[in-house]
């Protein structure tokens, strides 16, 4: 399971980097000020998530491959809020808006998650 997450994390981290490239080359002068600041914030969660799950998977790997739900939590929240983000900033309907906030709160959940199993963890 860790390694199919790692290779999920290389893959998403990777999507960043052309979606950050994307924004800032194909689109440069086509968005406003607000789209920009979507596509700019989708970009910044899709590159913090990619290394977060990564880190996940690594920390699965040496304890338990079960941990690796908290990095596919923190990738699907990650995939929702981004997703959302670069959607409007491309034109889509503003209600998506309504939509980002369950990707927040399910990357908010995997780091908590991950906290809570190591605040339980008998290992040092």
């Amino acid at each position: 399971m860790p390694r199919t997450l790692i290779i999920a994390a290389a893959l998403f981290a990777a999507l960043g980097i052309i979606s950050g490239a994307f924004g800032a080359h194909a689109l440069k002068g086509m968005l406003d000020a607000s789209q920009q600041g979507w596509f700019d914030k989708a970009v910044h969660y899709h590159q913090v998530a990619a290394i977060g799950v990564l880190v996940m998977a690594l920390l699965s790997d040496q304890r338990a491959p079960s941990d690796a739900l908290n990095g596919w939590l923190l990738l699907l929240g990650a995939l929702i809020f981004s997703t959302t983000l670069y959607l409007m900033a491309l034109g889509a309907p503003r209600w998506l808006g309504a939509v980002t906030p369950i990707g927040g709160t399910i990357m908010i959940l995997a780091w908590c998650r991950l906290a809570w199993q190591y605040f339980r963890s008998k290992n040092t």
